[in-house]
């Protein structure tokens, strides 16, 4: 014998107070006893299965409002917008529309159990053999669905301040700062434009011509312009370009006019991989030679327009200090980078893998699953990253690092400033407050900012938690160590 829903009420209260009151207690046990229900099994260790049930009476309402929304809207030809049939709406639309329905109910409620019962999970609950085809308009019914969740893991993270770091401080020696200074008499030197080459400092500005081994243009060839520094070129080549003048050409086989680094350079440059049996001629545009500023006053307070230096002894100095402000910045870069390889060395944390392995063959380009062979050569690094995510996540929560929007905003302004070359200056222009609006409504900038901040301040707690060794080292051994480093981590 089915349940007996009694009649409606009057509206506004109007009927039987004691009707309205039954009216409540029915309802109220139809949807206890009728509601969905999702209970959980574990399926290995951090690795659950969610058990979905869902009844009639959880999307049958739903489904009528939208099949009766659907047919307001359909355009059908013969009948006039919002005059189909409800009968027509169904048998055409309707099974696809119950589908939707019980489809968003169950998700409706997995996300709310989720909630309420605070799980900590990775990514999205993946269906687990997900029958749809037991989904009929015409014989509605109650069903089960099942999900698939991996938990994210308890774990414990090493003390910092027990941890051995070495913080290596590059020594800033005389010859460093004299090849510095003879950079900034180039870089502000005066440029000139002799008749021939005469000099390894000449600069060339070159066009090459792609040829044949006899020197004949190939047809649809290489055509670049190109400038290079005369002792660019391989020792043993560059008595063939003293003397030269400009408009004068030269063929060359790239392997015995390059070597090394510099071949390398031009090969990026022309846009090809290899030099062997590459041909080209070359025609000289223009003949340049800087003439190195000199060391005066002048010169000092080009460089550092704020300060006092009358002597080239408070020059080289100051020389040296900005040298060792900028490799100290390397050594921190240094020391940051052994923090997150300490961090995610010697946290032990433990994965649902079978999970996060099905869950990243979901993630292919174009909803097409990932191969079996493209996961297990993704794995170890999507662990790695995935790893680094709990830890900066559980550094972040436990010791409240936070950014500010005003931060963001400051950042936006300094990288302004950095790119402009500019210096900040006591009252903010109003073309700068406009690029920081502006680009305080772009989301992805914003998003890519607050993590670069928030980064940086973890780093910096970091520090805070450490007592390096300081170590002296020149910059040859720092390079060196540096190049080493990264090759055993990569």
């Amino acid at each position: 014998m089915g349940v007996r829903v009694p009649p409606p009420a009057q509206e506004y209260g109007t009927g039987n107070q004691e009707y309205n009151i039954l009216n409540f207690l029915f309802l109220f046990i139809i949807k206890k006893y009728y509601m969905a229900t999702v209970t959980q099994q574990d399926v290995a260790p951090l690795h659950k299965h969610l058990n979905v049930t869902i009844n009639k009476e959880d999307y049958l309402p739903t489904f009528e409002k939208s099949l009766k929304e659907y047919s307001k809207k359909a355009n059908i030809p013969g009948f006039r917008k919002g005059m189909v049939p409800s009968g027509l709406i169904r048998k055409m639309y309707g099974n696809s529309l119950f589908v939707d329905e019980v489809l968003k109910t169950v998700d409706k409620e997995v996300f709310h159990y989720l909630e309420t019962e605070k799980l900590d999970i990775f990514a999205q609950p993946l269906p687990v053999d997900m029958n749809l085809g037991q989904l009929d308009v015409n014989h509605p019914n109650n069903y089960t669905f099942t999900f698939e969740v991996g938990m994210k893991p308890q774990f414990q993270m090493p003390e910092l301040a027990k941890e051995k770091v070495k913080l290596y401080k590059v020594e800033i020696t005389d010859d460093m700062v004299q090849e510095e200074v003879d950079k900034l008499k180039t870089r502000y030197g005066n440029m000139t434009e002799p008749e021939t080459v005469n000099s390894e400092e000449n600069v060339l500005n070159l066009t090459f011509i792609e040829t044949d081994e006899n020197g004949n243009e190939i047809e649809g060839g290489i055509h670049k312009d190109n400038s290079l520094l005369v002792k660019y070129f391989k020792e043993s080549f560059r008595p063939n370009l003293m003397g030269r003048k400009k408009d004068e050409t030269l063929n060359l086989n790239l392997n015995d006019a390059f070597e090394g680094k510099e071949l390398e350079w031009v090969l990026g440059d022309l846009g090809i991989d290899s030099a062997s049996n590459k041909n080209f001629r070359i025609v000289i545009t223009k003949i340049g030679f800087v003439e190195a500023r000199e060391l005066n006053e002048e010169f000092y307070s080009q460089l550092f327009p704020n300060e006092e230096i009358k002597t080239e002894e408070d020059f080289r100095n100051r020389i040296r200090q900005e040298l060792q402000k900028q490799w100290d910045v390397e050594s921190r870069n240094q020391l940051q980078h052994s923090l997150y390889h300490l961090l995610l060395d010697h946290t032990q944390i433990t994965f649902p893998q079978d999970f996060l392995k099905r869950w990243i063959k979901t993630q292919g380009e174009g909803k097409e699953a990932k191969s079996d062979d493209q996961v297990e050569q993704e794995f170890p690094s999507f662990i790695n990253q995935l790893k680094w995510s709990l830890i900066t996540e559980k550094l972040i929560r436990d010791h409240n690092i936070e950014v500010k929007p005003e931060e963001v905003r400051e950042f936006a302004r300094q990288q302004l400033l950095g790119y402009m070359g500019m210096q900040a200056a006591g009252e903010e222009q109003q073309w700068i407050r406009d690029y920081i609006d502006r680009m305080m409504k772009d989301r992805k900038y914003v998003e890519d900012s607050y993590n670069r901040l928030q980064t940086q301040k973890l780093f910096e707690f970091a520090e805070t938690q450490i007592q390096p060794e300081e170590i002296s080292v020149s910059k040859e051994e720092f390079i060196r160590m540096n190049e080493t480093h990264q090759h055993e981590h990569h």
